[in-house]
């Protein structure tokens, strides 16, 4: 069976991205440290630090085959991102992360002729006053991105990138104002999914 593993999977687009891939006959385990009460049925939740090497690994291992793995996990702590040490564990969750996840899943979606999404954002692409470490490892997940493509590629992985715009979760909700809102950028969780499976099947 196809298999997908998602960080981050518990929660927002990860969930919804989960739940679209089991609507495909995909098998679902996602990782992260938190979960919604109405988990759908059949994703496979396992309790996953991203910044844990034997965390990750243990999600990894949990999959008999990889075919697509979703980079989802991420934090954003607004103002606070302004200070050094909160700017750096926004970067390692957001950023480190996901490479070392990719790093570990490496050898299974080389097998699978498999593919990569990672989460990146609108604000990959225009600088946020509020939450500064955010933005930036959204940057660096579209440059990462890029990296991972033309260096895999040639194994027969796919790696892609999707920059959802303002999504329906609590915290995109409590950063949305009138003027950093662009027209047409108004995506729920649902459409970021469809995006995600499209991606991980190209």
């Amino acid at each position: 069976m196809k298999t997908a593993v998602i960080t981050g999977g518990g929660t927002g687009i990860g969930l919804a991205t989960g739940t679209r891939l089991m609507a495909e006959g995909y098998r679902v385990i996602a990782g992260g440290l938190d979960a919604d009460d109405d988990m759908t049925e059949g994703i496979e939740f396992i309790r996953t630090d991203v910044t844990s090497q034997a965390d990750l690994a243990a999600l990894m291992d949990r999959a008999d085959r990889i075919d697509a793995l979703v980079n989802c996990a991420g934090i954003i702590r607004q103002s606070a991102e302004w200070e050094p040490e909160v700017f750096r564990q926004v970067m390692e969750i957001n950023v480190t992360a996901s490479l070392a996840a990719a790093n570990l899943a490496k050898g299974p979606l080389e097998a699978a002729g498999g593919s990569v999404v990672n989460i990146a954002s609108m604000w990959s692409f225009f600088g946020s006053a509020g939450s500064p470490a955010y933005a930036s490892s959204k940057g660096a997940i579209v440059s990462l991105t890029r990296s991972l493509a033309v260096a895999w590629g040639r194994n027969g992985v796919r790696v892609n990138a999707v920059a959802p715009g303002w999504v329906t979760l609590a915290w995109a909700q409590a950063r949305r104002t009138t003027r950093s809102a662009s027209p047409g950028s108004r995506h729920g969780s649902r459409s970021v999914a469809g995006r995600n499976r499209w991606r991980s099947r190209m």
